[in-house]
């Protein structure tokens, strides 16, 4: 598991430039504002399609990185199936790292 990705969107969250919830995320999805879309490696395949295909429609990243737990902590909530980062620094700086990690689909 790459450390950097999860301390990165801990502190995406704490500069309150990430969606966890299934209605803001969608939300944030279709008004353009999201900038990538991290979904878990355990989430359902039919939450996985899902996003999959309003990523595909609205052209916002996505990539498929740890585990709903492992999301959930790095954020201080219960466990995620999906988190979105608003800003393009963190989405950046998060598509890089997980570019080093093995881990990411």
């Amino acid at each position: 598991m790459n450390n950097t990705v999860l301390s990165l969107l801990g502190l995406a969250r704490r500069a309150g430039k990430l969606t966890w919830q299934e209605e803001a995320n969608l939300a944030a999805i279709r008004s353009g504002r999201a900038r990538l879309v991290i979904i878990a490696g355990d989430t359902g395949q039919a939450t996985v399609k899902m996003y999959q295909d309003k990523c595909r429609t609205f052209d916002v990243a996505l990539a498929s990185f740890a585990t709903r737990g492992e999301l959930g902590r790095a954020i201080g909530t219960s466990a995620r199936a999906a988190v979105v980062v608003l800003d393009a620094g963190f989405a950046n700086s998060i598509t890089r790292a997980l570019g080093e990690s093995s881990d990411h689909l």
